[in-house]
């Protein structure tokens, strides 16, 4: 998507470990506007699955999986890095955070998606893909039909895209970017 990687490249920031800093429209201050045109794309996309509900991870997924979900007519479904004490029935799996280098559960209510579900996926990066696993193992749990993975902005030089592939999903990325050449994106 060519407007979303000419605001990569005008207000991302590269840190250090290929860490790709978008805090400026994505993950701190939100582009409502550039959050809709992501999620009308993703629902473009995706418009031929039997969809029953988006899924993201909090927090930075949130927004463009609920444009999706409002284009689409689904609910949203997130999943939680925290159990909180009034999660009855909690579906859980533990993943490994590659920005934050550390662990961390995510976790759902139940009864939230379930074997009638045709579950589409909706992220903000694509790196190693843990967060994925631990979807995909959630998605398992609940009996549910994971229709495809939609994501904004993906390091594809980095396995997750692979593995994604390999397990047969309908991978769509927005912006895909194949190196970190010497301080630059190339997408």
């Amino acid at each position: 998507m060519k407007l979303l990687e000419d605001i990569i490249l005008e207000k991302g920031e590269i840190l250090e470990g290929n860490i790709l800093k978008v805090d400026s429209f994505m993950n701190h201050q939100i582009d409502p506007l550039l959050m809709e045109k992501l999620g009308n794309e993703f629902a473009e996309h995706f418009k031929n699955k039997k969809i029953t509900k988006v899924l993201t991870v909090e927090s930075s997924g949130i927004a463009p999986a609920l444009m999706c979900a409002y284009k689409l007519q689904v609910p949203l479904v997130f999943l939680k890095k925290t159990q909180p004490s009034t999660m009855r029935h909690p579906l859980i799996s533990e993943v490994f955070s590659y920005t934050k280098n550390k662990a961390y559960t995510l976790c759902m209510e139940k009864q939230f998606l379930n074997n009638d579900d045709h579950v589409l996926f909706i992220d903000d990066f694509l790196a190693n893909g843990e967060a994925f696993r631990g979807v995909e193992d959630i998605v398992n749990q609940s009996g549910a039909k994971l229709e495809g993975v939609g994501i904004v902005i993906e390091k594809s030089f980095q396995k997750g895209h692979e593995y994604i592939l390999r397990q047969g999903y309908d991978l769509y990325s927005l912006a895909e970017i194949k190196a970190f050449d010497h301080g630059k994106i190339v997408f």
